[in-house]
């Protein structure tokens, strides 16, 4: 039996761009068995992605044994944002690439360094929700990778059951769990600042509260008109990552620790409570399988519990750079990646961490309970909202190091949402956006 996601995340569709996750340097992990035409495939370094890519590589090849898919990775976060870029300005890019779709995505100059695949017929089947954040001047470069997801509260179910605890609807609901959770000698809240793209989660993942609190928030932060260091609804996630640190509610090592060992410290216990993307749930199935189910989902709780929201994030894309010496080859690739024979390779390669955008695409049955947990917030389009990402192509790109100062107590959350004025000032004024010049 499959879960079907019941709507198509049409009211989703606005805008623009997915939070960093990408990454940099790269490596060869795998490749299909095929001969003739090599084409070769770079996606981020995450168990996530690489175990897809795999997969896909390894079917496609199944399906067209003239053409070899070699994977290749490359790091994540601000350091493989740089490799793309660099990638793609000499020249060198993969045949196919995995990239954010949204702001980071308009940042990448498409229309210079993409093969437009708008008129493919492939196409049709791709929802109508993922193009518009993956289109520059009305051409669509890219299918969607893997399934949509979401910034939420990952939580170790065992733990909520053994303290009595429920799920919180409110912030102070949240914060009264916390300290029962660290009165018990277990790390109330997982924070892994090795990985320093881990950081944003308070910040990005409480958008869909701002939203809920001010609708017109997203246009008017395009437009110069709202800031986050004077806005008192967007000021929050720095002012609820500033609470939590300086009561004490992270793991003792958080500064140091890495996203791996936030996921294994969920999985095992030892931590309760994670705020991240819930594309993790892939690498808790990868390391700890036996754990998954263990592990449930709720939304980054605000003010109203009668508003209670999940903030969700639209999948990366596979794109084709001009450079390429293949682009049919990749077009075929791509094809089959945005066909249900894709989404159940991706879905034998790793768990899916939400539903797919691609028609006839299901999710099995078995998909792990935090998926099971976001299913009624996307099936309902006022229990949700996009990441800003996707509805302004402002996006600084040094939240991460500012909100890791926030974190750490080295800046406070006014100076961290100030920072971050700066920061987006930047790049709104490279874009030449109205009413920042």
């Amino acid at each position: 039996m499959a879960i079907k996601v019941t709507r198509r995340w049409a009211p989703l569709a606005v805008g623009v761009a997915a939070l960093g996750l990408a990454l940099t340097g790269c490596s060869g992990v795998g490749a299909g068995a095929g001969s003739g035409t090599t084409i070769t495939f770079l996606v981020n370094n995450s168990d996530t992605a690489v175990a897809a890519a795999q997969e896909l590589a390894k079917e496609f090849t199944a399906a067209n044994p003239d053409i070899q898919v070699d994977v290749q990775t490359r790091p994540q976060g601000s350091d493989g944002d740089n490799t793309i870029k660099t990638k793609l300005a000499t020249g060198d890019m993969a045949d196919v690439f995995e990239y954010n779709s949204g702001s980071l995505f308009q940042q990448i100059n498409p229309e210079q360094n993409l093969v437009a695949v708008t008129d493919q017929s492939y196409m049709s089947d791709v929802s109508d929700s993922f193009k518009p954040v993956v289109t520059a001047n009305k051409q669509v470069y890219a299918v969607p990778f893997g399934g949509g997801n979401s910034g939420a509260v990952l939580y170790n179910k065992k733990v909520y059951a053994k303290l009595g605890l429920s799920v919180p609807k409110t912030w102070a609901e949240f914060i009264s769990n916390s300290q029962k959770i660290k009165a018990a000698g277990i790390a109330p809240i997982i924070q892994t600042y090795k990985d320093t793209w881990t950081s944003q989660l308070f910040v990005l993942g409480d958008f869909a509260n701002v939203a809920k609190a001010e609708p017109n928030f997203a246009a008017d932060y395009t437009a110069n008109k709202a800031k986050y260091a004077s806005d008192p609804a967007a000021i929050k996630g720095f002012q609820h990552q500033e609470q939590a640190a300086k009561a004490g509610l992270f793991n003792k090592d958080f500064a140091s620790a890495t996203y791996q060992q936030g996921l294994d410290m969920l999985a095992n216990g030892d931590g309760a409570q994670y705020p991240i993307l819930t594309s993790a749930l892939a690498g808790i199935k990868a390391s700890n399988p036996d754990q998954i189910n263990d592990i449930g989902m709720f939304p980054l709780p605000g003010d109203d519990a009668s508003k209670n929201a999940l903030t969700v994030w639209f999948p990366s894309g596979v794109y084709i750079p001009k450079s390429s010496k293949h682009v049919a080859e990749a077009e075929k690739f791509q094809a089959f990646i945005a066909s249900k024979q894709g989404c159940d390779a991706q879905t034998k390669g790793s768990a899916p961490s939400g539903p797919y955008l691609v028609k006839d695409c299901t999710l099995p049955s078995s998909a792990p309970a935090a998926v099971q947990d976001m299913l009624p917030f996307f099936n309902d389009p006022s229990k949700n909202s996009p990441a800003l990402e996707f509805l302004s192509p402002v996006k600084g790109p040094s939240l991460e190091q500012i909100t890791v100062e926030v974190g750490t107590q080295q800046a406070t959350a006014q100076k961290g949402a100030s920072l971050y004025d700066e920061d987006v000032k930047k790049q709104a004024q490279q874009l030449n956006l109205p009413g920042w010049n």
